[in-house]
């Protein structure tokens, strides 16, 4: 294989665009990546303090093998390109009634922890829900996760190997409703429940299935040295020293196609990228909605990104906090979860939702002077409409964030601004046909993840990547994804 007879075009350059690039370009192709924004990372974004680049994304790296896998399988070390720190604290939870919950990377630790915080049958309860997820993660990473194009009968055959499996999925049963019959205390049910936001669900709608999710995370927590947006940065630098080119602040308008296979890339400049492999790294609801052209229309059907995860209401700024000592990660828990999920449900801002805070410079203990960055995560609905936030959504956004704050006796010198929030609707914009969901297809219902586009399309040439495919929402899988897209265009290649 030639890197003169095979050129790649990747479109975006978010956590799988670069891991693809990386990997075509490691086997030899001519791999170039587009990008309407000014810098690698996608909706790892951040936003310009005086305290320096603060986060707009995601905020956290679990799954570390998963990135060392890809920088291994192109002759390179991670922490050569990024500096990891092990958060021994996963994150610290405050409740309206004032109660607050530790989680460590130590089950040993946590476990303790729930002992303490909700007595000695919520710790034993808490130890069978760890051994049960960590049972149905185990048993669906390989033919869920790590396959490329699952399938509904390999997971059967899962399930009939491990009857038990059964049980641990409860298959009838929502995230939510398997929670309360695994937890007596409520608190521990609602903090478990919040995982279904990680892949852009509710609770309430989220299969069972989702509590693996919270094994991810028991295995581990890592603060990446000046932000997540360093993570994309570490990726784009080892693309380029594997001799990827890079085009940013230029929008892709049209994948050409030729003979029925993908021909070529069009930029808003007029500039004609011909390609004998294309790969879109952007929602796949861009292509069905026809914004790439009309060629790649019928490439992914409605079915794979419809209907809509969440989005969400996400501040980014820099302030000096008072209050409760704050950890990396923290999480302030609304009084009832129905008056954050239904309004979402309805289309509308959460009456009271629960808020994540990501204390960007604090972790490992330190206890910054100063200034410091935070980000702000309020879950909310998907905006189809695309237009402007008002003045009143903004306002009202800020009083419910920083006033439910205060009641738990935080508050922010200064407090930020309506400047320093992105919204759905703006969320939708930045995102051309996300309708502001920031994880793609909605999770909801037992066979959600079987219904997300994979790597292959119809249109031979035109693959994908990102989080709105197969395997789904989070940094991980996104970068897995782009494991598959790149082995699904080798092997075609090489059968070709």
């Amino acid at each position: 294989m030639t890197s003169t007879s095979q050129k790649v075009v990747v479109i975006g350059a978010g956590m799988g665009g670069l891991s693809t690039a990386i990997r075509l370009a490691n086997a030899g192709l001519d791999v170039q990546v587009v990008d309407r924004a000014p810098v690698p990372g996608g909706k790892m974004r951040t936003f310009a303090t005086d305290a320096g680049p603060s986060d707009a994304g995601p905020t956290v790296m679990t799954m570390r093998p998963v990135f060392e896998e890809l920088f291994d399988s192109v002759g390179a070390t991670l922490t050569d390109y990024v500096t990891l720190h092990r958060e021994e604290v996963l994150a610290r939870h405050w409740w309206p009634d004032g109660s607050s919950l530790d989680l460590f990377a130590s089950r040993e630790d946590s476990a303790a922890a729930v002992g303490t915080f909700a007595g000695a049958k919520a710790e034993k309860e808490f130890r069978a829900f760890c051994r049960r997820a960590e049972r149905l993660f185990r048993a669906f990473d390989a033919p869920m996760m790590q396959a490329a194009e699952p399938s509904q009968g390999a997971l059967t055959r899962e399930v009939m190997t491990h009857p038990w499996l059964i049980f641990d999925m409860a298959p009838l049963k929502s995230l939510w409703s398997s929670l309360n019959a695994q937890f007596s205390d409520p608190r521990l049910a609602q903090l478990f429940g919040r995982y279904a936001t990680y892949v852009g669900g509710s609770p309430f709608k989220s299969p069972a299935l989702l509590g693996l999710i919270w094994h991810a995370e028991e295995q581990g927590v890592w603060r990446v040295d000046g932000g997540m947006h360093k993570l994309a940065r570490g990726l784009h630098k080892l693309a380029e020293d594997k001799g990827v080119t890079f085009t940013f602040k230029t929008r892709a308008t049209r994948i050409e196609t030729q003979g029925g296979k993908a021909a070529a890339v069009h930029l808003e400049d007029g500039t004609r990228l011909p390609a004998d492999i294309v790969v879109f790294n952007g929602d796949p609801a861009a292509l069905h909605s026809g914004l790439l052209g009309g060629d790649v229309r019928k490439t992914v059907k409605t079915g794979a990104t419809h209907p809509r995860s969440l989005s969400a209401y996400v501040w980014s700024y820099a302030a000096k906090p008072h209050g409760p000592e704050m950890v990396h990660h923290n999480v302030f828990f609304c009084a009832d979860p129905h008056t954050e999920f239904d309004p979402i449900a309805r289309g509308h801002m959460p009456e009271d939702g629960t808020l994540y805070i990501c204390a960007q410079d604090r972790g490992s203990g330190k206890t910054p002077q100063g200034l410091e960055r935070f980000e702000i995560i309020m879950n909310g609905p998907p905006m189809a409409d695309g237009a402007d936030p008002t003045d009143e959504e903004k306002e009202t956004c800020r009083t419910r964030t920083f006033e439910t704050l205060a009641k738990f006796g935080l508050t922010f010198d200064p407090t930020p601004e309506a400047t320093w929030l992105t919204t759905p609707r703006q969320f939708a914009k930045l995102f051309p046909a996300s309708e502001g969901s920031i994880y793609g297809r909605s999770p909801h219902g037992l066979t959600a993840s079987l219904k997300r586009p994979t790597a292959r399309t119809k249109l031979p040439g035109l693959y994908l990547a990102g989080g709105g495919a197969h395997p789904g929402a989070g940094i991980p899988m996104a970068t897995l994804s782009g494991r598959h897209a790149a082995a699904a265009i080798l092997t075609d290649l090489a059968s070709t």
